[in-house]
């Protein structure tokens, strides 16, 4: 076991998937109110600078992060896997399993946390896994490649867009158009579409915690809502 700088222990591990092992860093700060998985766009990891930073202010947060290889170091090689959605919405599939199978983790909200092409990847693995996901946040992400999965989508979606980013802030509220869902988009001024200016990405960090940790206790109020018993519509003799 390691330790990050902010001492939240962090746990290596491997995603078993079909035909793969992918492997996954788990940090897991005390008493988590949740955990979020990042899906990294095209030609990133579980190493990606960027997606770190974002993770360790989530763990600041009291959010378990979970950052992991979708392609093998051999299926990177070929670039079309990098752009094959399918692929990594199943990987992103299995690892929300693998997430809800770990024994270290509590039975706490799962939130998606998507970059470029992995945004389309936590779109359509949320809409497959339904209430399992409770909030998703994009960064610089391309939601347009997840198609169809748009209209089908429920859970809560955050979409963070640099604003000297005009491309995909075009495609992103293209998508954004088509959601039935509860959406937002954030624009983060003088941000291009790495979020490298300044403490740009300090700003997705926290607009991604905030978006996060509001719906992570909307979802365990709900449920604990549904568990109290029924009050009795007269009062007992």
């Amino acid at each position: 076991m390691a330790y990050t700088p902010e001492s939240y222990p962090t746990i290596e591990g491997e995603i078993s998937t079909k035909g793969a092992g992918l492997p996954a860093d788990l940090a897991f700060p005390p008493d988590p109110v949740g955990v979020v998985i990042f899906a990294h766009g095209s030609g990133s990891g579980r190493k990606s600078p960027r997606n770190r930073a974002v993770a360790q202010i989530l763990n600041a947060s009291h959010i378990a992060t979970v950052l992991f290889d979708l392609l093998t170091p051999e299926e990177d090689t070929t670039y079309s896997n990098r752009f094959d959605i399918e692929l990594l919405t199943w990987r992103l599939v299995r690892a929300v399993e693998w997430v809800r199978e770990h024994p270290f983790i509590p039975d706490v909200p799962v939130g998606l946390f998507g970059a470029s092409t992995g945004a389309a990847a936590a779109i359509k693995a949320a809409t497959l896994l339904g209430s399992s996901v409770s909030a998703l946040v994009s960064r610089g992400g391309r939601p347009d490649l997840a198609g169809d999965a748009l209209e089908q989508l429920r859970a809560p979606s955050l979409f963070i867009v640099g604003g000297n980013d005009p491309e995909v802030e075009a495609l992103n509220r293209k998508a954004l158009a088509r959601m039935r869902c509860e959406k937002q988009i954030s624009m983060v001024p003088g941000a291009g579409h790495l979020f490298e200016e300044g403490r740009s990405l300090d700003t997705v960090a926290g607009l991604a915690a905030g978006w996060f940790l509001r719906h992570f206790q909307e979802r365990v109020e709900g449920e604990r809502r549904m568990h109290q018993p029924p009050r009795p519509d007269h009062p007992q003799p």
